[in-house]
């Protein structure tokens, strides 16, 4: 492909073809980057894709969301009557990631997940980054998410979150920043492994002979960190996924985890607790179980530790994990380290901890408790996005270039009543991917949540949960809000 004269957000030498219109504006194109100069494999990936049809494009696209549904890949959607399986819209032009590009990620990763599980233990032994007036007390110990239960406690290697998400975004500039983290039942890797997949069964001719990094040992990679958590003196410790149950919105994950470990996928009333020890019920008696992956929030987790109506959880679960009888992934009390309002002091924790700069650094943040960043906020509303700090998938959102004057009033009645529970942020120019849409191949916004797993030491899955957000103009990729997903290639 001829690149020296090639005009951003269009596609050099593909002037005949599917891509033969597509144009992604302003916004950094996954694909093009930021002068239009693609390298050899991904101009392979475009010409493959731009020889193809639209209409089979299309036909192949619905055998692969068909696969999906009758393959048991769906989320479930809670309403006031029903409960409702639906398939995370797959969308079939994969995302691209350089092994340039792929190297800082994985440093960047691995140099959070070293800090916020050092932050982890701090907090719940000395307290120094307190003490020392580095990060604010109230903000740690007054945080719903801090669970006292866990001081004094030693963990396996000092690993508190063993399966990280980082939600990662691009900007106009080219760069990767952390949007947020996600310390305590980080969920989207089965999509991952399944879109992979899913490429690989419908879409042969656009993968085939490709260098991407294959993505279907995680389960191998996570079932050998659990063991390496095992209590002290356990060989050959039984591993368990702890699901709530088939009512989660994340239930195939539960199965996908467990069946890709090769584990039993148990609830609160397969597991109980006998002479400080968990054991599982099975059909031959009990049986230990030495780690437990649980999908089930600190809350529900142990009603004799925390709410005592729950009917999720293991009574006595917490006793056995104190006493080292049993391990569990994630820790109890991760929640402090993924809240928002903790995230926006995550570079000060990075530097703390590790005495280095981050490599990749967070979006800009306003942190509305303190006063400057609530008066800074007050006063650019309009420019910038205010988030809750306790919300998840993208609820109470308020994106200021899109809000109305009555939205704006509202959100400003919020911080003013509760500036405790907000951040705010630019909005940030999110970069754009080529996307199947009801009007051809179209720019849509993309992010990026690569999985870390932690065991002794960490491992970052190559490839991650792309999420895009399929409507037209649309900032916010959740699937809560009408968001997909893309398989992720990372290139050799």
């Amino acid at each position: 492909m001829a690149n020296e004269t090639a005009v951003p957000g269009r596609i050099p030498g593909l002037e005949d073809g599917l891509l033969s219109t597509y144009d992604s504006g302003d916004a950094y194109d996954e694909f093009l980057g930021l002068r239009s100069r693609v390298s050899a494999n991904t101009a392979a990936i475009l010409e493959r894709i731009n020889g193809m049809d639209l209409e089979t494009l299309r036909e192949r696209a619905r055998d692969a969301e068909l696969d999906l549904y009758n393959f048991g890949i769906t989320f479930t959607v809670q309403t006031e009557k029903d409960h409702i399986d639906r398939i995370l819209p797959f969308d079939v032009i994969p995302r691209i990631i350089t092994a340039h590009d792929w190297n800082r990620i994985e440093r960047g990763v691995r140099q959070r997940e070293a800090a916020v599980n050092a932050f982890l233990w701090d907090i719940y032994h000395e307290q120094h980054i307190l003490n020392d007036g580095t990060l604010p007390r109230d903000l740690i110990l007054g945080n719903e998410n801090y669970r006292p239960e866990m001081e004094g406690l030693d963990v396996a290697h000092g690993t508190y979150v063993h399966i990280n998400g980082t939600d990662l975004v691009r900007g106009g500039d080219g760069h990767f920043r952390v949007l947020e983290d996600n310390c305590r039942n980080p969920s989207g890797v089965s999509y991952v492994v399944e879109n992979r997949h899913l490429m690989l069964r419908g879409f042969p001719d656009l993968i085939n002979a490709l260098p991407v990094r294959p993505v279907s040992n995680y389960g191998q990679r996570l079932r050998e960190a659990l063991g390496e958590i095992a209590p002290a003196g356990v060989d050959d410790p039984v591993v368990v996924v702890l699901s709530p149950g088939t009512y989660n919105s994340a239930y195939f994950e539960h199965i996908f985890l467990a069946r890709e470990m090769g584990v039993p996928l148990v609830e609160g009333r397969d597991l109980l607790v006998e002479d400080e020890h968990v054991y599982m019920k099975t059909i031959r008696g009990l049986q230990r179980v030495d780690v437990i992956y649980r999908r089930i929030n600190d809350d529900f987790l142990d009603p004799e530790a925390f709410n005592p109506h729950s009917m999720l959880g293991v009574r006595g679960l917490m006793r056995c994990y104190r006493n080292g009888t049993v391990a569990l992934a994630n820790a109890v009390g991760t929640g402090v380290a993924d809240d928002k309002a903790v995230y926006a002091y995550m570079p000060r924790i990075i530097r703390y901890y590790t005495g280095e700069e981050p490599i990749i650094p967070n979006v800009e943040t306003n942190i509305c408790r303190e006063r400057e960043g609530l008066h800074y906020t007050l006063d650019h509303l309009s420019e910038l996005v205010v988030k809750p700090v306790n919300e998840a998938g993208g609820k109470g959102i308020t994106i200021g270039p899109h809000a109305s004057a009555e939205e704006l009033e509202a959100c400003r009645q919020r911080l003013l009543e509760a500036p405790h529970a907000y951040i705010s942020q630019p909005m940030v120019n999110i970069s754009v991917c080529p996307t199947l849409t009801e009007e051809g191949i179209q720019p849509r916004r993309v992010d990026l949540r690569p999985f870390a797993v932690t065991g002794r030491d960490t491992w970052v899955l190559p490839g991650g949960l792309s999420r895009v957000a399929l409507r037209r103009g649309s900032m916010i990729v959740n699937s809560s809000q009408g968001g997909g997903s893309k398989d992720t290639w990372i290139l050799e």
